[in-house]
């Protein structure tokens, strides 16, 4: 085994979004385009010499060719420990405890998460720093620094290795395991929950139905809900992992989990449905005829985490991305806890969790997470759920209904309008930032604008400010639209916008979502000329 240096010219098309490299499978498996940017990782931690390091992916397409590249590239860069996971399967949280439990530098983490996957499909790359959070901007900044400076790639000529075996091998001086990618990370959901109350609840006749999508928490919840919790065999479905998501598209939210929500809306219904994305790190919470919305879930389980022998002696605070509703927001304080509001990206939330500030993130865009790793967990909502229903002996419904009536409901939804072309969004956002000091007092399609901004954050932990991190526009009688362009595509532009009307406590909880907020859609589309901008009315998504 030999190891030598390849000679490149760098690319200039690789810039980290919020969660990594994403682009076209057939741009990672373009000649050095990989290897290039790997190797800009190691250069911009300072190099591999004696470091140890978790690999692992969603087990998409190029899924297991990557990481025998990386593996090489480590070699060649002086890594001394890989833990890999068996197959090349790990999931986003399973990574992110790995690194923490055996105290790795960092990890590779293979996944475009909710993506769809397959040669013609979509790839990704992410760095997980040593905390086993996404690392922050500041070293992704240099990432990109190193991509464009690079000059070469250092690369070993060792045979590709055996990842379906698990076990210890030796590449020269490095140590390689082999690792089942489940067992360390159920073993701490036995930590965080109470196994047997959920068992008991199983056992005593509950239906669920959990959607793996053909993506990576297969065989977690096979794991886990059949096996240890005794949950009915066939209660988890699409739970093989394939590479091409079974033509699916690994998002779980009502349009792309259509079959398990028309169960969930049947006479039917199980109980509970539960739906997870390509790398595990999302998930979807559905009741029998009551979809949850991600910003009420993570109200919802900060509000009774104290149910879970995890968090008895109850949270710390409470974060959430910015788009997400303020509902948290509530919840925080009625338990007089701090709250955040961080822009859209995990990564921000590493600060407050490594600071024991916050106990509790999440995000819109159906994540949900505790300090037990540094990254969202979407089978830790799941089980957080079965925790609170197996302790208050209520639906899924009586929950929400009784929050509500607490707390007041937030009508929320996501509009997403996918493909745009590129300059077309862009002059939509800057016209929209160049007039926002000038929209307070004018009117909307019947609605009036009492504020609006750019939102900036300052972190207070290590005080560094992240800019440009969305449009945000308040309205009389407690509406909000949000505007933000996505970091997650791969083609053209994804223009979100959020849309968020708060109803006291004493108000009316039963609408539609949509029709509530109709009145904040009319003015959003409205003041940001949407159609003479993109040419669109209608999203193409609706969560």
């Amino acid at each position: 085994m030999t190891a030598q240096s390849v000679k490149i010219t760098p690319f200039h098309d690789q810039k980290p979004g919020t969660s990594g490299l994403r682009k076209k499978t057939r741009d990672f498996m373009r000649p050095q385009y990989l290897e290039a940017f790997i190797q800009s990782i190691f250069n911009a931690i300072g190099g591999g010499h004696g470091k140890a390091f978790v690999i692992g992916g969603d087990g998409r397409f190029f899924n297991a060719e990557a990481i025998q590249t990386i593996v090489k590239i480590a070699t060649a860069n002086g890594a001394t420990r890989l833990i890999i996971g068996q197959n090349g399967i790990l999931s986003t949280p399973a990574a992110s405890h790995l690194i923490r439990k055996y105290g790795t530098d960092g990890g590779f983490i293979l996944s475009a998460s909710h993506n769809p996957g397959g040669i013609d499909e979509d790839f990704g790359v992410k760095f997980n720093a040593a905390n086993g959070g996404p690392a922050p901007e500041a070293l992704t900044a240099k990432m990109f620094n190193e991509t464009k400076a690079l000059g070469s790639y250092e690369i070993s000529d060792q045979p590709d290795i055996d990842l379906t075996r698990i076990g210890t091998t030796k590449i020269g001086a490095m140590q390689v395991e082999i690792v089942d990618p489940v067992s360390d990370y159920l073993a701490l959901m036995e930590e965080l929950f109470d196994f047997n109350a959920i068992s008991a609840l199983f056992a005593g006749g509950f239906r669920m139905c959990f959607d793996a999508m053909h993506a990576v928490t297969g065989p977690y919840a096979h794991a886990i809900l059949e096996d240890r919790l005794g949950a009915p065999k066939g209660t988890v479905v699409n739970g093989i992992p394939k590479e091409d998501f079974g033509k699916g598209h690994p998002d779980p939210n009502p349009i792309w989990a259509k079959t398990l929500m028309d169960l969930m809306m049947s006479d039917n219904a199980p109980d509970l449905g539960a739906a997870s994305d390509g790398d595990g790190d999302r998930n979807m919470i559905v009741g029998r005829g009551a979809y949850v919305t991600p910003s009420d879930s993570l109200a919802v389980l900060a509000a009774n985490a104290h149910l879970a022998p995890a968090y008895t002696k109850g949270l710390a605070g409470i974060a959430r991305s910015m788009p997400t509703s303020a509902a948290s927001d509530r919840v925080a304080a009625r338990l007089g806890i701090e709250h955040f509001e961080t822009p859209t990206g995990w990564k921000f939330f590493g600060n407050l969790l490594d600071a024991g500030r916050v106990t509790i993130c999440g995000e819109e865009s159906a994540g949900t997470g505790s300090d037990h790793v540094r990254e969202k967990d979407g089978l830790w909502a799941v089980l957080l759920w079965l925790n609170i229903l197996a302790k208050r002996n209520l639906s899924v419904a009586q929950i929400l209904t009784d929050h509500w009536a607490t707390y007041g409901r937030d009508y929320y939804s996501r509009h997403d309008f996918e493909a745009i072309e590129t300059s077309k969004a862009d002059a939509l956002v800057a016209e929209l930032s160049d007039k926002l000091p000038t929209l307070p007092g004018q009117c909307f399609a019947g609605l009036t604008v009492t504020k609006a901004d750019e939102f900036s954050y300052h972190d207070p932990v290590d005080g560094s400010v992240s800019t440009h991190q969305g449009l945000r526009v308040y309205f009389d009688g407690g509406g909000r639209a949000v505007f933000r362009l996505s970091g997650t595509g791969t083609e053209g532009a994804t223009l979100r916008i959020y849309l968020e009307h708060y109803e006291p406590a004493e108000g009316d909880h039963s609408q539609d979502p949509q029709t509530a907020l109709a009145p904040l859609r009319d003015a959003a589309y409205t003041l940001s000329r949407l159609t003479e901008h993109t040419g669109r009315s209608e999203p193409d998504v609706r969560t």
